[in-house]
Parts: C-alpha cells; sequence; structure tokens
C-alpha cells in the first residue's frame, strides 16, 4: 500500500514537472541597475511556447505566437519586448535589446517609438523570424516582414512587408515598405537602404511571408490542442 502511494506521488509531481516544461520556460527578469522592477512576461492564451523555448521578463506576445525549440526572447536588458499577432520566433532565434534604463535614467537612443509607446524591440503582427535570425534592440519591424534566416537587424527599423533574406545583415538604418534586402547583404549606410529594390510581382519570395506565418500559426494552434479547419 505504502509503495503505491509513493509511485501516485511520484506520477503527480513527475507530471506538473512535465506541464511546466511543455508550458515552455516563462520567467520574470532579476532586479538590476538596468532594470529596476520585477516584470513577468504577458502570453495571450492562443501563443504557444516551446518546452525549451525561453521568454524572460518584460515581454507581451500576441495572439497565435509561435516561439520555437531554443527561441530565445529575452525582456531583461532592454525593455519592453512587444511581438504581434500571428508573428512566428522559429528555431535558435534571439531577441534582446540594449539597455533602455541605468538606474534613474532612461537611455532614449535604445528605444523605439510605435503607436505612441516606447520599446526597446516592436515587432509587428504576421511577423516571421526564421532560424537562427536575430532582431537586437533598439529596433522596430513592421507588419508582414520575412526576416531570413541567419540575418540580423540591430538598431534599425524595417518597414512593412519587406522581406530580409538569409545571412543579410542591417544595421542603423532604416528600410523603407515592401523593400528587398538580397541574401548576404550588409546594409549599414542610409543611402544603401534607400537604394534596395521594392518588392514587384516578378519577384519570387514575394508570398513566402504569407505562406510561412499559415504555417506557423497552424503550429500554435496544434501545439495548444486546437484542430485545423476543415477544407
Amino acid at each position: 500500500m505504502g509503495n503505491r502511494v509513493l509511485l501516485t506521488i511520484s506520477l503527480v509531481i513527475n507530471g506538473m514537472f512535465a506541464g511546466l516544461f511543455l508550458m515552455g520556460f516563462q520567467g520574470p527578469n532579476v532586479l538590476t541597475s538596468f532594470n529596476p522592477d520585477i516584470e513577468k512576461p504577458t502570453v495571450a492564451k492562443s501563443a504557444f511556447v516551446h518546452e525549451i523555448g525561453s521568454v524572460i521578463g518584460h515581454v507581451t506576445l500576441g495572439e497565435r505566437v509561435y516561439v520555437a525549440p531554443t527561441a530565445s526572447v529575452r525582456g531583461d536588458e532592454g525593455q519592453p519586448i512587444w511581438i504581434g499577432n500571428d508573428s512566428n520566433v522559429q528555431d535558435s532565434v534571439v531577441v534582446h535589446g540594449l539597455e533602455t534604463v541605468e538606474g534613474k535614467e532612461v537611455i532614449a537612443k535604445n528605444q523605439v517609438e510605435a503607436d505612441g509607446k516606447k520599446y526597446s524591440v516592436y515587432i509587428g503582427n504576421r511577423v516571421s523570424m526564421a532560424h537562427q535570425s536575430q532582431v537586437h534592440g533598439p529596433a522596430k519591424v513592421g507588419d508582414d516582414v520575412f526576416v531570413g534566416m541567419q540575418a540580423l537587424v540591430f538598431k534599425s527599423e524595417i518597414g512593412a512587408g519587406t522581406v530580409i533574406e538569409p545571412g543579410a545583415k542591417i544595421i542603423g538604418v532604416k528600410i523603407g515598405e515592401k523593400r528587398i534586402v538580397p541574401t548576404g547583404a550588409i546594409v549599414t549606410k542610409q543611402a544603401d537602404a534607400d537604394a534596395l529594390a521594392k518588392i514587384t510581382d516578378a519577384y519570387a519570395f514575394k508570398d513566402l511571408n504569407k505562406a510561412v506565418v499559415h504555417v506557423n500559426t497552424q503550429l500554435a494552434d496544434g501545439y495548444n490542442g486546437k484542430k485545423p479547419a476543415e477544407h
């Protein structure tokens, strides 16, 4: 009888730990000189954080956001971080920011503005951050942007509908809407950012992000136990 009780207790405890892991790691930041308040992530019920994904500190995840295995969204230095509805943070992506506060002083140069509010990193709706890409604050990424595999966005603003192809590096510039950042490009001068080609119907990847969002929102739904719609 005693062994059965112990086994039951063990199974319950293991189940609790499994449940925690299946929710992904979502935890508060720690107190520092650059982060004077304890903040916990705000995660929409329809969003999903994989069991080996990590979301820390002052972070907001919108509806149907999918955070994949080994992805890291860290709002424990630059803060806050906002990721809009239907966006995805794929495998080994890092979203992080430079400190936005030191003591009682706000570091304005490390912030971006969206909808009248200040952020370390602002990522709009239906944004795809593909495998191993990085968006490092201060950074603002508009709606419907595709950030390709191993691409970097740092100290930059990306206009809506832009496609950043794999391996591109964007540092210290503002890119307009519906632009193409070619594979492997290094864009660090505003003149080069302004000269980027615009997306046309002839562009092979013009609908890529739409397809990627379609897949990843369904992954968020599926991992949350929602069955796909019948066609």
